[in-house]
């Protein structure tokens, strides 16, 4: 069983628990336009306590803390990690810092049901990651209309070609290249800039994974609007330089 697999049973074990409730309609388009911009580069920081590929990044760190210091930072938007068992997180952590910023908070998480769209809305979020690889197509346009629904942005998540591809087909107006794949867990960070030129111009583009130092990221000054950063900014003692390094 490969690790996408894995993941989307423990998601499935744990639709029956998702709380109740019905949210107030969000104003879509907040993360949209906290990221657009290929003139510079954004920075969505991730609150995330464990990775599968790393292990143990900071495992009792304060979610509220962590996501002020990345605001404080600069942060155009923070992504909190909710899944529980492979990547420490909570659905209370998604609230808890959706109360404590301004900035746009992403809903990080393996979303295969509308329901766990609903809770995001419900919780704060203003944004949804939606990953291509987990979706048919015709489930890929449901969970869209739930975020269009609900108010909230979806940030699609691709890996290859072929998933890129489908995102536009979808009208996707976030997407988002990992260097990650999913199954294997491997990371190659030439991934974002082989597929970014097939992300429209008229889309906000997104790198995600593997950015361990500021330098990183340097080269895709121009490529794309924003950067995702999640292992590095929780390994760091001073997420605030990183931060203003990438964004330099």
């Amino acid at each position: 069983m490969s690790f996408l697999e894995e993941i989307a049973t423990a998601t499935r074990a744990r639709l029956a628990d998702l709380p109740s409730g019905n949210p107030v309609r969000g104003r879509a388009g907040r993360l949209i336009e906290a990221l657009r911009g290929r003139e510079s580069l954004s920075v969505i920081a991730e609150v995330k306590r464990c990775s599968p590929s790393r292990g143990e990044l900071a495992p009792f760190a304060d979610a509220v803390a962590q996501a002020r210091r990345y605001q404080e930072g600069g942060a155009s938007g923070i992504s909190v990690l909710t899944e529980p068992s492979r990547f420490g997180g909570s659905l209370d952590d998604l609230q808890a810092v959706a109360a404590a910023v301004d900035v746009p908070v992403l809903m990080k998480d393996f979303l295969i049901d509308p329901e766990q769209v609903r809770v995001g809305a419900l919780l704060g979020a203003s944004a949804c990651l939606l990953i291509v690889r987990m979706l048919s197509g015709g489930q890929l346009d449901e969970m869209l209309a739930a975020c269009s629904d609900h108010g909230l942005d979806a940030l699609v998540e691709c890996h290859d070609a072929d998933e890129v591809d489908r995102a536009v087909r979808s009208r996707a107006v976030i997407l988002g290249i990992n260097n990650r794949d999913l199954d294997t867990l491997e990371v190659d960070t030439r991934r974002a800039s082989e597929l970014l030129p097939r992300v429209p111009a008229s889309a906000v583009a997104v790198a995600e994974s593997g950015y361990l130092l500021p330098t990183d990221t340097h080269r895709l000054r121009g490529e794309c609007d924003a950067v995702l950063i999640g292992s590095a900014l929780m390994s760091t003692d001073t997420p605030e330089a990183f931060l203003a390094e990438v964004m330099a």
